[in-house]
């Protein structure tokens, strides 16, 4: 009777083990953002490598923004996400900001841009030319116009298709959303 309950507790302690084990590996195989290419440190990304960076199950709030220089809007409000991550970059929280320029401008127009602005957020390119398809898999309601901001942490996600026009109007944003 003792050598039964010694092997059903061994078996028990066996499963639970490996069940914890297999949760771990399942946590820490999370696929990774591969970029296509990398310029003056700007990674270029397609679509399926940039989608990891989309899908972050983790204790960190993202903030994700695609715009482009050539777009009045976009540019108009990069002043206020470069506020916010002045003032939150020391939380946790990753701001990446997905310029949709030709990765072929990152030496003559993107660089010298993001220099001017002295744009201290993580900046990346999107260099996929399915649009129909990618768009869709961020969000089906996005028509595809910039700006267009993703905010989201692990219990919560939410879109903005519409500029910042402030930086308590993107803070309140992120509180709403990371609250909720």
């Amino acid at each position: 009777m003792i050598k039964y309950y010694l092997v059903s507790l061994s078996l028990i302690t066996l499963l639970l083990t490996s069940c914890n084990d297999s949760a771990k590996k399942q946590q820490q195989q999370q696929p990774e953002a591969t970029p296509t290419q990398v310029v003056e440190d700007i990674k270029v990304y397609n679509y399926d490598g940039l989608d990891p960076l989309l899908h972050k199950n983790d204790d960190t709030t993202y903030i994700i923004n695609f715009w482009a220089t050539w777009c009045a809007p976009c540019v108009k409000e990069l002043p206020h996400f470069q506020e916010y991550y002045e003032q939150h970059n020391h939380e946790k929280m990753k701001m990446i900001m997905v310029s949709m320029d030709d990765p072929k401008d990152i030496t003559s127009k993107i660089t010298p841009f993001i220099e001017k602005k002295n744009l201290q957020q993580e900046v990346i390119i999107l260099d996929d030319p399915d649009a129909n398809t990618w768009i869709d898999k961020i969000n089906p309601n996005w028509s595809g116009a910039l700006p267009f901001t993703i905010i989201y942490n692990k219990n919560k996600r939410a879109y903005f298709d519409t500029p910042f026009n402030s930086y308590e109007e993107l803070e309140k944003a992120v509180q709403q959303t990371i609250k909720q």
